[in-house]
């Protein structure tokens, strides 16, 4: 059965604790469960990763363009996080390892917020953009990741 990566950047590792009026109360653990749950159902495995790292991030990109390349991974559905609108690197990682598609993903409206997040660099190297729905928007990237992969296969 082909794999989904779900990649979770900084700070979601608190989900269900910080900011639950704005996050909700749903944990990593609990999106994490749906997200398995959802891919069975579409036909995939999901593998999940979570860091506060950069790096940690970008290696797991790396390796799931690889992976992709070798037939083992179909595509990702990531949340940056904060990284959405300070990392280039995330960016470059994205783009280089394509044609493997990322859905981005974010649990709030992040352009009804602070001004700084209304900017992403994560989107224009991005397959497609999930914003706003609360943890069920992880539902709805991954139903059109499998589209788009569906799609692509034609």
């Amino acid at each position: 059965m082909p794999t989904l990566l779900l990649l979770n950047g900084p700070n979601l590792n608190l989900l269900g604790t910080r900011e639950p009026g704005l996050y909700g109360s749903t944990t990593l653990a609990d999106v994490e469960a749906q997200c398995r749950a959802d891919a069975q159902r579409l036909g995939f495995e999901l593998e999940a990763f979570q860091s506060n790292h950069e790096g940690a991030l970008i290696d797991k990109i790396h390796e799931a363009g690889r992976r992709h390349k070798a037939g083992e991974i179909a595509g990702v559905v990531f949340n940056p996080g904060a990284f959405t609108h300070t990392s280039v690197a995330i960016f470059d990682a994205i783009s280089g390892v394509k044609p493997l598609p990322v859905i981005e993903i974010h649990i709030s409206n992040v352009h009804a917020r602070e001004a700084f997040r209304h900017h992403s660099y994560v989107s224009p190297a991005a397959a497609g953009i999930v914003i706003g729905f609360g943890t069920e928007g992880y539902s709805l990237a991954l139903e059109g990741l499998a589209r788009k992969i569906a799609a692509a296969a034609r």
